[in-house]
């Protein structure tokens, strides 16, 4: 089981939210999850519409023993919340586990102890930590062997950030296993200019910590939120969904072979065979690349094939026109809704070129063009086109030059 702590200083629904929709994506594609709650604020179990009050055994049961000495198992607090996804809850309660720490003997490890006592039934278990570094996250970090440090793209999160990383570090010299560090840029929104001055001082300074996938504002995660449905239920056509689903990928292909099913490599292969057709109809990408010594390539690995996968979804000029190539898992039909056919989505139907993939090319003239997708009759920018911009409506237009 592989175990990993969401820790940030800053804390907040946003911290949790990570958690949440990590969790649920992570069960999404098929992975048996259990999300612990170590913060005592409870959000996991509000944003999931656990009710507090029906909780009858939470986190704080099973790191304090009875008085006799008898354990609580964790598997008396776990709550199913999907296939594939439980949930840990904590209470306010668990605020009171913090003064006990002189008392026990081993206050560090009874989480670590807990999650042993689960390992076979789970391949994650994803660990929400309180906002400050105490007790809780002592216990949280210890049992982890990963952490991710959600990091919002504004100026004072860097500052957090740089102390997170110090505390982390600390903590880190004292133990004898490995504890790998992920920073995840969270609420990164393009059409500020700070904010993307804001993601790539963070690639400037922490790129080997840097998570690939990085987190776009979204409203739906926090309307998912605020109806207790993580992102997988309330919108799965939404840009959060996206994000979370390649964040899970993103984790899922860092373990290893045995993390990844037979059927998601297969997946894997044919789209990175179907962009390297693509892109044989396109304006050389990897022109810089003839000269390379011939023979055999090596391997590609998961993060190539997802660069890949990223470099031909979108929207690229071609030869013969502008070619729109996007991926809607489950998508029954995808059309295309620009100022190029007077926003008529019926004009222009994408062509299914796989299971999960659509495309459509667009003999378009010189000039800027807005346009926005049309999954199952659900109005969307392109997720894979970062140039964008407001509409009246108060949402997010696609946008492309032709030249």
């Amino acid at each position: 089981m592989r175990t990993i702590a969401v820790a940030n200083q800053k804390g907040g629904c946003g911290k949790t939210t990570v958690s949440i929709n990590l969790a649920a994506c992570l069960a999404r594609e098929g992975r048996r999850t259990l999300l612990v709650d170590m913060d005592p604020q409870g959000h996991c179990a509000l944003g999931l519409a656990v009710p507090e009050d029906q909780i009858e055994v939470s986190i704080y049961d099973v790191l304090v023993y009875r008085n006799n000495g008898d354990r609580v198992d964790i598997g008396r607090s776990i709550w199913q919340i999907t296939a594939n996804f439980d949930l840990a809850p904590s209470t306010t309660k668990l605020a009171e586990f913090e003064p006990m720490q002189q008392s026990l003997s081993d206050w560090e490890e009874r989480l670590a102890d807990a999650l042993s006592t689960v390992a076979g039934k789970y391949d994650f278990a994803v660990i929400d930590c309180p906002p400050h570094i105490g007790t809780l996250t002592h216990n949280a970090l210890y049992a982890a062997s990963e952490v991710i440090i959600p990091v919002d793209t504004g100026y004072f999160s860097l500052q957090g950030l740089s102390k997170q990383l110090e505390t982390i570090e600390s903590l880190r010299s004292r133990r004898d296993n490995p504890l790998d560090v992920r920073v995840l840029a969270n609420l990164y929104d393009v059409r500020t200019k700070l904010g993307r001055e804001i993601l790539n001082e963070l690639k400037r300074k922490f790129g080997p910590l840097m998570s690939h996938t990085f987190i776009n504002f979204n409203t739906k995660l926090r309307e998912g939120a605020s109806f207790g449905q993580p992102i997988t239920e309330y919108d799965p056509g939404s840009m959060g969904f996206r994000d979370f689903v390649r964040l899970a990928r993103e984790l899922i292909s860092s373990g290893g072979p045995d993390m990844v099913p037979t059927t998601l490599l297969r997946q894997a292969d044919e789209l990175a065979e179907q962009a390297e057709r693509l892109l044989a109809t396109t304006k050389p990408l990897f022109a810089n690349n003839k000269n390379l010594d011939e023979g055999e390539p090596p391997p590609a690995t998961p993060e190539e094939i997802q660069q890949k996968i990223d470099e031909i979804y979108g929207v690229h000029a071609t030869n013969d026109g502008v070619l729109f190539v996007t991926d809607a898992p489950g998508a029954g039909s995808v059309h295309l809704a620009g100022d190029f056919n007077n926003w008529s989505p019926e004009a222009t139907p994408m062509m299914r070129t796989n299971e999960n993939a659509f495309k459509a090319l667009l003999p378009l003239a010189p000039g800027r063009y807005c346009y926005r997708l049309v999954v199952d009759g659900q109005w969307l920018n392109d997720p894979h086109n970062n140039y964008v911009e407001s509409n009246p409506f108060g949402e997010l237009n696609s946008v492309v030059e032709v030249h």
